[in-house]
């Protein structure tokens, strides 16, 4: 076993071009990428596709890791290998849409950048329901339906700057990332029960709008319109430190 200063020689020699360098970190991390791998199990995957996309990502960790970053490889590494299968899975339509969901997006997307063009402003969500005659909660679920997550390591300018979504995060001061902390915690705390478990399965332990509405009792619509309206009151309350 590799110890943290030996981990990151061998990261040092790996980004130089060293494969046997590479291939010992992959080989004494298997475990990790294994145990990061478990929670996309019931994905449709085999498991030996898991593990690849878990070594490619792991790969991308070694090429993009800065020691500047002042974290352990393996806190890095992680965020990285969800990242990777995530993407996979978006990206090779696992998560798919009906072709109706799609029309219709297509459809109200057009009204609104028809109404904007005519009226200098967006359609309230109400207009927008009554011109189609579809329920507000059904509208927000169709128009959600065109959102595409994007990962943290997401390049933020091109591929050959180096420089992810991250590390706009990076680059605020301590102080600045306390506040926000505190902003964000005094939100949550303004949200009911239902709310704040909603919050809990959807962020912080990754289930989809469909897994939380089983396990709520209730439509996916619902769960879609209560997610946005979360979000609603939680940026109100940030804005207001803003101000």
């Amino acid at each position: 076993m590799y110890d943290h200063n030996q981990t990151l020689d061998l990261i040092k020699k790996a980004q130089s071009g060293d494969e046997k360098a590479k291939t010992i970190l992959i080989e004494e991390n298997a475990p990790l990428v294994k145990s990061v791998i478990k929670k996309f199990k019931n994905k449709n995957l085999e498991y030996d596709d898991l593990y690849q996309l878990g070594c490619v990502g792991f790969l991308k960790a070694i090429n993009n890791f800065d020691f500047k970053f002042n974290v352990r490889f393996s806190t890095y590494v992680v965020p990285m290998i969800i990242g990777e299968i995530k993407r996979f899975l978006r990206d090779d339509g696992m998560i798919k849409v009906s072709r109706s969901i799609k029309t219709q997006n297509q459809q109200i997307s057009r009204y609104i950048q028809e109404y904007q063009k005519r009226y200098m402003k967006k359609p309230n969500l109400q207009e927008i329901s009554e011109h189609f005659k579809i329920e507000q909660e059904d509208l927000i679920f169709i128009m959600d339906s065109s959102k595409i997550p994007v990962s943290i390591y997401t390049p933020y300018e091109d591929e050959e700057s180096g420089l992810f979504l991250i590390d706009r995060f990076i680059q605020n001061n301590e102080n600045d990332i306390v506040f926000d902390k505190l902003v964000l915690k005094e939100a949550l705390n303004s949200l009911d029960a239902r709310a704040k478990k909603i919050v809990l399965l959807r962020f912080f332990r990754d289930k989809t709008q469909s897994e939380i509405a089983q396990i709520l009792n209730i439509s996916q619509v619902q769960v879609s319109r209560l997610e946005n309206k979360i979000l609603g009151i939680i940026k109100q309350k940030l804005n207001v430190g803003e101000n």
